[in-house]
């Protein structure tokens, strides 16, 4: 049973955004672990993070392998001014695109805690990305998106995001992957 309450609009549509770039201090970095955690813990659990919780690795050696890489940032929304109800984040890595010789940022988590879902959380979080990305100097932004999380999609595409492709003739890209050391995940 949600004994959440969702948030009101005025307080929706004011959602405090906090950004942690790469390397915080230890204050920071001990003040964003545990919603950091408990949010990517969320995530992982759902069916669109994969319906299992982090691992025992993962938990005990996230946030320190976020701060300790200035290439990565997180976006983190609260519910309230106090920074105490932790509701949505956002994990970038920044990388760089040859051709357009400049960085880009690739959108790697997007976590909207249940009960605000479809409360424009992820909207406010994705514009903050928006802003810190082009402060980066960042020519794109990029995510990968699962097809059957139309909730998503339909979110990305209303802000601006479409399927990558160089030559239409060509098709769109897709994302794969191989893993090189599942002992450790």
């Amino acid at each position: 049973m949600n004994t959440h309450a969702p948030p009101s609009l005025a307080l929706q549509q004011h959602a405090l955004l906090r950004a942690l770039r790469g390397r915080p201090g230890a204050a920071a970095a001990d003040a964003a672990e545990t919603p950091l955690l408990d949010l990517l813990d969320g995530y992982a659990r759902d069916p669109m993070g994969g319906g299992e919780p982090l691992s025992d690795y993962a938990r005990n050696n996230l946030p320190q392998a976020l701060a300790a890489r200035p290439f990565l940032f997180s976006v983190l929304a609260f519910a309230d001014s106090a920074q105490t109800q932790p509701i949505g984040l956002i994990n970038c890595v920044e990388g760089f695109s040859t051709f357009a010789s400049r960085p880009l940022v690739n959108v790697h988590d997007v976590v909207v805690a249940a009960p605000y879902r479809g409360q424009g959380v992820a909207e406010q979080m994705l514009r903050l990305v928006e802003e810190l990305a082009r402060q980066r100097g960042a020519c794109k932004l990029t995510l990968e998106v699962l097809s059957g999380n139309q909730s998503a999609m339909t979110l990305y595409r209303r802000i601006g995001f479409d399927n990558y492709q160089l030559d239409p003739h060509a098709g769109q890209a897709q994302f794969m992957q191989k893993w090189l050391d599942q002992g450790l995940a």
